[in-house]
Order: structure tokens, then C-alpha cells, then sequence
């Protein structure tokens, strides 16, 4: 055995350990909980994840699992980045958004954001922002050639572009000092409003300023080729990935029709993609999006360096939620760790706030210094492409890459990205992936905390001024507590009309050993509907629960023990409540043999992990009258 000069003995000395052996621990585990009687190859399979898209994580990776050579940072194919230092010099471009259409209020907050940590600026302009015609007022004191503008002006791109083209020649930036981003993104313009019918000139329109950036300002990209609007809509991360690729397929095309090199081409595109608090599938996405558009570029005839892809990572819209909001810091933070180590470029940090309104300057500044913080404090960005060699990422990566390269070419076989929206394949696909990821959200599968798991029934709400309506018409823009908050909506609307919340009273059998553990589930899943939770006296029996219930004001009730009192005891009660007026008796834990029992003695259902809790909520405020 090699020892060390300390006297530790080299890791290498250990005996090899085989995936059979690891196989064997897991078939032993699995039998011991009984979940499974699986052995060798089942028994890994039974520990899988299904993720969306037809993706599947597995629970171990090895060597053999890793697929092709990745390559080196800055070289085709770009999976692990798009410039051989990565971020290492700077940190990435910490780009905040602003949609305030007040330029005067713009103008402060782009300020305080350049001066405390921002690089650039994500600037929302005409009907969803600032007015065009403002924008010079919005952009006072911005050095437009150290501060890249990223411009978002939707339906009025053309007129929001030209409006900057005409600031860079009244403050005299040189040609080649510019920077920026123009926003023209006329197919996810179509994808948001669901019109196509102005598609040509608006492509034509584009393609003219991306002569004008190619030929007198290199440093500013015309396009924006925004997956936002798809991920908004359901889309899954290969689905976002394809959408994008088919629509800077159709640009290429648009931009070379007018006469634009390939490679001139290529340099007009940022990519725009949404960073999710899924740490390890944001890092595969951004990792795999650079792999696949180096593969178009390439079989475009691009050459080798103008094959990377550009990429601002924005986090993500759908997570936000309007409950409990300052848990968004938590999911952002999260985000923009994976939109890092992702290798995205520039990457905007949404205020906590965003899902509710305009943020205010508190939430701007905790957004700002998120990045900082991760930049500054936890040094991510000194390490290029820190996930890079990960079986598990790497597998993860060209699994998704693989997934989006199929649909992206079956938007191409439908004809292109506006064929596929225009022909509803595009809304379709996405509604499907939303309608499961949806089941999973209601059962709790997917949980959201302070929503759906620990809602806070007594928190007070965060106001904020409204945004500026968004363009639609087109594609839907879904949120993860969508569901939920509609169900909280309506309890809140009993509260505001009659001073109480809607309440279900907590029937707990035996002592608190026997009863707590359910009795804090049911709690916890009727209190995400808004419904408050009557846990008082802490134990009841056949004997006193119809005067507990009837002191409790609820009009449902749950019952909470273990599965021996339930056997003993839960039919007496049950019968017991529904004789003292209760509507709606629930058992907490899942129903078993006693079923037919449980029944005729007037349980009328069950809530259990895994239950559809959206249903079950539903259902109950239905019972209790409210609107």
C-alpha cells in the first residue's frame, strides 16, 4: 500500500467499487421501505426521475455514461462557453431590466443600478415601457459606450431602434464604441400576440438595422432572439431551446436574403433564455443552447469563431409568485447561481417583487446584489465552466440537447417557426407539457414553497404600482401559482366580505404522538387554499367532537391519527360530525382496507401525499359556499 509522508494511505489504494455492488445496496434499501422488489438494473431504474421533455435522470453516473468530448472553453462546439476565459475577467454582464414609463423614474433607477453593480441596462420601451419619444430622458447620463442598452420594445422596435441609433450620434459615441442590443424579435413578437399579418415588413424592417449595426456600430446586435415567450407558455427547457433555434434559423435566413454574410449573420443574433431554480437543468440548457446553435452555424457555413453564442439569461418569469414573495429571493438566487455556472453572458435578476407589479428600489437593489454577491462574495464566476466534466451534467447536457434538436426539427419539417405558430403546433406541444407539469404542480409533486407547501395565511400583502399592459393575444403566460392563487383569491374574498376566512375544523384522534404528523399535513395542504385550519382542543373522541366542531365555526372537518386509532375510532367520529352538521368530512391518510367502512359512516374523502390537492381545495371552498 502507498502511504503518504503524514502516514494516510492514497484514495487509489482502496478497492474498486462496481455499479453491481452499488445495485445490490439499493435493492436492500428498497426492500427495507417497500417501495420495490427490484434487483440489478430495476432497482436503479426505481430511484429515476422523469423530467419533462421525455428526459430522465438516473441516480448514479459514471464514466460510461459520459457522452462526446465537450471540448475546451471558446472552442466549437462551445459547450462549456463562448469565450475561452469564460467570466473569469469580469463576472458576467449584470444586466436589470427597467419598465417604468415614467423616464424620469427610469432614468433614477438606471442610474443607481450602473452606479452600484449593473453593467448594462434591459430597457422596456413604448407601449410597454417608456415612450419612445422618452427615451433620450430614460437614458440621461448613461455612457452608451461602457453601459450596453438592451432594448424591449416589442411592436415598436423599429421605432425604439432608431430613437437609440440617433443617442449614439448625439452623444458622439464612435462607431465602434457602441454596444447594445436593438430587441428586434419579430417571431416572438407574433408568438405574444398570436398576428402574423405584419411579419414581412417587421422582418424587413429588422434586417435594415441589422444592415446599419453590421456596416456602423459592430458592437450592437439587432436581434433578439427571445425564448421567453415560449418558456412563458409551458415550454419545457428542450422545447424553449428548440422554438429558439427554429427562430434564429428563420432570421439567418431573413438576414442573408439581404445580403448579409453568414457570418455577418450570426453576429446580429443574442440568444435570450430563462433561468429556473432547477440548478442542474438551467446549467444543461445554457451548456446545451450553445452546443446546438454552434451546429447550425456550422452546417450554415459559419466559420469557427462566429459559431458562439451569445446568451442573457433572465430568471425565470413562471417561478415568481405573488404569495409570500420574498421566497422569490430565494428562487432567483438559485437561478442566477445555474445562469452563472451555465456560462450565460449577461444575466438579469428579476426584483422579487416582479410578479405583483413594478418593483420598488428596495426590491431592484436585493435583485442588483444577488449577482454581487454571487460575483463578489462567492467568486462563481473565477472558475470557467465549473460544471464542466460532471457525468451527470454532462449527460444531462446532451440529453437536452438532444431532446431540443428533434423539436426543432419537426418545427422545421412544419415549415419553419411561423408556419409552427401560426398552425397552433407550437401553442399545442407547449399546452401539453404545461397540462402535465400542471398535474404534478396540484399534487403537490412539484412544490412551491409558501404557496403550495407552508403558506403564511396571516401575511401581510405586498403592493406595488401596476406594469404596463404586455402585448397578447398569442401564447399564454402561465405562473406555477396559478392554480393556487385563484384558490387563495377566492378565500381571501370571503375574509374582505365577512371578516373570517372560510375554516375547516381538525377532528385529531388520540394523543398528540398518534396525530400530529397528519394533523400538521392537513393544516399545511388546506391552508394553500386559503382555508384556515381549527386544531382546537388538540385531541377529540366520539364524545366531544360534535361540541369542539360546533365551537370551531367550520362547516368541514378532517380527521387526523394514525391508521390504528383511525380502525378503532374514525367511524364513531365521522358519524359523530356528520350528525353535528358538518358538510364535508375528510380523512387525512389514504383510505385502505377500512374504506367501505370510513364511508357509510360518512367520510367523504381523503387527503394524502400525492393527493390532487387543487381538486381537494377546490372542492371543499365549493362545499363551504364560497364564491
Amino acid at each position: 500500500m502507498t502511504v503518504l509522508p503524514d502516514g494516510l494511505p492514497l484514495a487509489d489504494d482502496f478497492p474498486e467499487v462496481t455499479r453491481d455492488q452499488w445495485r445490490h445496496l439499493v435493492e436492500g434499501v428498497l426492500r427495507k421501505t417497500g417501495t420495490s422488489d427490484a434487483v440489478g438494473a430495476e432497482a436503479e431504474e426505481a430511484l429515476a426521475t422523469a423530467l419533462e421533455d421525455g428526459i430522465t435522470v438516473h441516480p448514479l453516473y459514471t464514466a460510461e455514461d459520459a457522452p462526446q468530448d465537450a471540448g475546451f472553453p471558446g472552442f466549437a462546439p462551445f459547450v462549456r462557453g463562448g469565450r475561452a476565459e469564460g467570466s473569469a475577467v469580469s463576472g458576467w454582464d449584470v444586466r436589470q431590466r427597467h419598465a417604468h414609463p415614467d423616464p424620469a423614474r427610469t432614468n433614477q433607477a438606471i442610474l443607481a443600478d450602473l452606479e452600484n453593480g449593473a453593467g448594462s441596462v434591459w430597457l422596456a420601451a413604448g407601449a410597454a415601457g417608456v415612450p419612445v419619444d422618452a427615451l433620450p430622458e430614460a437614458l440621461k447620463g448613461v455612457y452608451l459606450d461602457l453601459a450596453p442598452v438592451a432594448l424591449d420594445a416589442g411592436a415598436d422596435f423599429e421605432d425604439a431602434a432608431r430613437a437609440l441609433l440617433r443617442l449614439y450620434a448625439g452623444h458622439e459615441v464612435p462607431p465602434g464604441a457602441a454596444l447594445g442590443n436593438l430587441g428586434a424579435d419579430p417571431l416572438g413578437l407574433a408568438a405574444r400576440t398570436g398576428r402574423d399579418d405584419g411579419l414581412t415588413g417587421q422582418l424587413a424592417a429588422a434586417a435594415d438595422l441589422a444592415g446599419i449595426c453590421h456596416r456602423d456600430h459592430p458592437g450592437v446586435t439587432a436581434f433578439a432572439v427571445d425564448a421567453l415567450p415560449y418558456h412563458e407558455a409551458g415550454a419545457g427547457a428542450a422545447q424553449e431551446l428548440g422554438c429558439s433555434l427554429a427562430a434564429a434559423v428563420a432570421y439567418l435566413r431573413t438576414l442573408t436574403e439581404a445580403g448579409l454574410s453568414v457570418e455577418a449573420a450570426c453576429a446580429q443574433l443574442e440568444f435570450r433564455y430563462a433561468a429556473t431554480a432547477d440548478q442542474f437543468l438551467t446549467i444543461a440548457k445554457l451548456r446545451a443552447a450553445r452546443r446546438l446553435w454552434a451546429r447550425v452555424a456550422q452546417a450554415c457555413g459559419a466559420p469557427s469563431e462566429a459559431r458562439a453564442q451569445r446568451q442573457h439569461a433572465v430568471t425565470s418569469p413562471v417561478m415568481m409568485t405573488r404569495r409570500d414573495p420574498w421566497v422569490n429571493m430565494l428562487r432567483t438566487t438559485v437561478a442566477t447561481l445555474a445562469a452563472g455556472v451555465g456560462g450565460a453572458d449577461a444575466v438579469t435578476v428579476l426584483p422579487f417583487d416582479s410578479a405583483i407589479g413594478l418593483p420598488d428600489d428596495f426590491a431592484r437593489r436585493i435583485a442588483r446584489n444577488t449577482s454581487t454577491i454571487l460575483l463578489e462574495e462567492s467568486h462563481l464566476a473565477r472558475v470557467i465552466d465549473p460544471a464542466g466534466g460532471s457525468w451527470y451534467v454532462e449527460k444531462l447536457t446532451d440529453d437536452v440537447a438532444r431532446a431540443a434538436w428533434a423539436w426543432f426539427q419537426e418545427i422545421e419539417r412544419a415549415g419553419g417557426m411561423a408556419a409552427a405558430l401560426a398552425s397552433g403546433l407550437v401553442r399545442d406541444r407547449l399546452a401539453e407539457t404545461w397540462a402535465r407539469r400542471g398535474r404534478d404542480l396540484a399534487r403537490r409533486k412539484e412544490p412551491i414553497t409558501g404557496v403550495s407547501e407552508f403558506p403564511n395565511l396571516a401575511e401581510r400583502p405586498v403592493e406595488r404600482e401596476p406594469v404596463p399592459e404586455q402585448p397578447s393575444g398569442g401564447l399564454p403566460r402561465v405562473r406555477r401559482d396559478e392554480a393556487y392563487e385563484a384558490l387563495r383569491t377566492r378565500a381571501d374574498a370571503q375574509l374582505a366580505a365577512e371578516g373570517s376566512r372560510p375554516r375547516i375544523f381538525l377532528a385529531a384522534l388520540g394523543p398528540a404522538a398518534a396525530h400530529t404528523a397528519r394533523a400538521s399535513f392537513a393544516a399545511n395542504l388546506f391552508q394553500a387554499g386559503g382555508i384556515e385550519a381549527v386544531h382546537e382542543p388538540a385531541t377529540v373522541t366520539a364524545e366531544t367532537v360534535a361540541e369542539a366542531f360546533a365551537a370551531s365555526g367550520a362547516r368541514v372537518a378532517c380527521l387526523c391519527s394514525s391508521d390504528k386509532l383511525y380502525e378503532q375510532e374514525a367511524a364513531a367520529v365521522a358519524e359523530r360530525l356528520k350528525a353535528a352538521g358538518a358538510t364535508r368530512v375528510y380523512l387525512a391518510g389514504r383510505p385502505g382496507t377500512q374504506q367501505d367502512e370510513y364511508e357509510r359512516a360518512g367520510v367523504d374523502g381523503y387527503v394524502f401525499a400525492g393527493c390532487d390537492a387543487v381538486e381537494v381545495l377546490s372542492s371543499a371552498l365549493n362545499t363551504m359556499g364560497v364564491a
